[in-house]
Parts: C-alpha cells; sequence; structure tokens
C-alpha cells in the first residue's frame, strides 16, 4: 500500500481544501445582520473584579511604566484577585453591587422611556388614522347628500318638460 493515504490524512486534506466561490452557500434572505446599538442605552454595570481591575490597572502602570501588554496586566490582575481572599474582595463586591443597582435605575428609566417613545409614534399614527377616516365620512356625506340634491333637481326637470 504504497502510496495511500491514512483516513486521518485524507480528512486533513478535506479540511485544508480550499473551496471554490460557487460552492458558498448564499445567505439567507430573511436575514439582516445585527441591529444597531442604541447610544442612549445605559452600559452594564461591572462586575466586582472588573471593578478590582481599574484600580489594579493603574497600580501595575506605575508599577511597570515600560510595560505596555495588556494580557500582561490581566494575568498579573487574575493572579492578584485569586491570591485575595474573601473579606479583600468585599470593597470591591460592594462597589460592583452599587453600581449594578444604579445600573438597574438607569435601564428601567431607559425602557420606560423608549416604550412611552415607542407608544407616542403609535398613538399620533392611530390618531392621524382616526382623523383621516372621520374626514372620509364627512366626505362621503356630503357627497351623499349632493347626490341626494341631483336627483331632485332632475326630477324637478323632468317634470318641467
Amino acid at each position: 500500500m504504497k502510496g495511500a493515504k491514512s483516513k486521518g490524512a485524507a480528512k486533513a486534506d478535506a479540511k485544508l481544501a480550499v473551496k471554490s466561490k460557487g460552492a458558498e452557500k448564499p445567505a439567507a434572505k430573511g436575514k439582516k445582520g445585527k441591529a444597531g446599538k442604541d447610544p442612549n442605552k445605559p452600559k452594564r454595570a461591572p462586575s466586582a473584579f472588573f471593578v478590582f481591575m481599574g484600580e489594579f490597572r493603574e497600580e501595575f502602570k506605575q508599577k511597570n511604566p515600560k510595560n505596555k501588554s495588556v494580557a500582561a496586566v490581566g494575568k498579573a490582575a487574575g493572579e492578584r484577585w485569586k491570591s485575595l481572599s474573601e473579606s479583600e474582595k468585599a470593597p470591591y463586591v460592594a462597589k460592583a453591587n452599587k453600581l449594578k443597582g444604579e445600573y438597574n435605575k438607569a435601564i428601567a428609566a431607559y425602557n420606560k422611556g423608549e416604550s412611552a417613545a415607542a407608544a407616542a409614534p403609535k398613538k399620533a399614527a392611530a390618531k392621524e388614522v382616526e382623523e383621516e377616516d372621520e374626514e372620509e365620512s364627512d366626505k362621503s356625506k356630503s357627497e351623499i347628500n349632493d347626490d341626494d340634491d341631483d336627483e331632485g333637481s332632475d326630477e324637478d326637470e323632468d317634470d318641467d318638460e
């Protein structure tokens, strides 16, 4: 079996094979991609670790001004966070809970305002439709009255002749 490929090698070759442009699946017609983000929506509250990370980052930069690596800061912060006791983490947890409470209030106000803002155009549109319906019904009533007048005048003309 010289030159024969093993099953594993055949699978690897299949994975590495370049697909032709025609083989790509067309995008689904119903999908339009991600919806845009609302810039007015409040940002989510950070966790206790991220509150700690904000303070630790400043401290780390002062001790290591030449180190610009984000990964190094993250790794050092993670190691430090793991080494902290529950009592040492408590101020960060308390601050995170406070920020979470503020976020919950802000998001509730945002959602309330958004639902009111979304309802306002619907109410305005409904009011416009009602006004249009009233105008149309007024027009149709006046047309009916005009038609009645025309019919009566036709009869009068027939009588005169």
